[in-house]
C-alpha cells in the first residue's frame, strides 16, 4: 500500500506469504496493485530482494546512464543490483516464479515476508527478517553480510550521483 506524502508516495507494511513447491510467490495485493506497470525483482542488501515498479528501475536506469564508467564506486552496486534484475510476470492468479538464483541468494526456502520499504518493496527469508527486525543479526559472522555492509556504504555515496 501506498501513502501519500508530502512530496511522494510511501510503500508500507509488512505481509507473509508462502513459496510454493513450483518456487511461486505472490505479492499482496495492497502491494501488487501499486505495480500497475510491472515490476522487477534484484538482489538487495542484508539478504534481502529488491522491488522496484517498473517506473522505479527506470528512473535509474536513467540515472545510471549518467554515470561515468571510469567511477568503479558508483558502478559496483548498480552491477550488483541489476545484474540480477529479472522482469517479473505473473500468471492469473497473481503469481510469479521467483527465479533460483534469487531464491538461493535470499535463503528463502518456505516463508518470505513482504516489506514495503518507501520507494520499493523488499521479499526476506523469515527466518533473516526475523533475525534482522530483533537486532541479533552478526554482521561480521559471513562474507555476505560484510558485503551487504560494505554495499550500503556505496549506495549512500550514490547520493553524489543523484540516485
Amino acid at each position: 500500500m501506498f501513502v501519500q506524502g508530502e512530496r511522494y508516495k510511501v510503500l508500507i507494511g509488512e505481509y507473509k506469504h508462502q513459496l510454493d513447491d513450483k518456487s511461486r510467490l505472490r505479492l499482496p495485493y495492497k502491494l501488487r496493485r501499486e505495480f500497475t506497470n510491472g515490476y522487477v525483482i534484484s538482489r538487495g542488501t542484508n539478504g534481502c530482494l529488491f522491488v522496484f515498479s517498473q517506473e522505479e528501475i527506470n528512473r535509474i536506469i536513467e540515472k545510471v546512464k549518467l554515470l561515468p564508467l571510469s567511477d568503479i564506486s558508483a558502478w559496483k552496486p548498480m552491477r550488483y543490483i541489476l545484474s540480477s534484475a529479472t522482469e517479473i510476470e505473473e500468471d492469473t492468479q497473481g503469481r510469479f516464479v521467483l527465479p533460483t538464483n534469487l531464491i538461493e541468494f535470499s535463503g528463502i526456502e518456505k516463508c518470505a515476508v513482504i516489506i514495503g520499504a518507501g520507494t520499493h518493496a523488499e521479499i526476506w527469508s523469515e527466518e533473516k527478517w526475523n533475525s534482522y527486525t530483533l537486532g541479533s543479526e552478526n554482521k561480521d559472522s559471513t562474507s555476505q553480510e560484510k558485503f551487504a555492509e560494505s554495499f550500503d556504504n556505496i549506495i549512500s555515496d550514490l547520493k553524489n550521483y543523484g540516485i
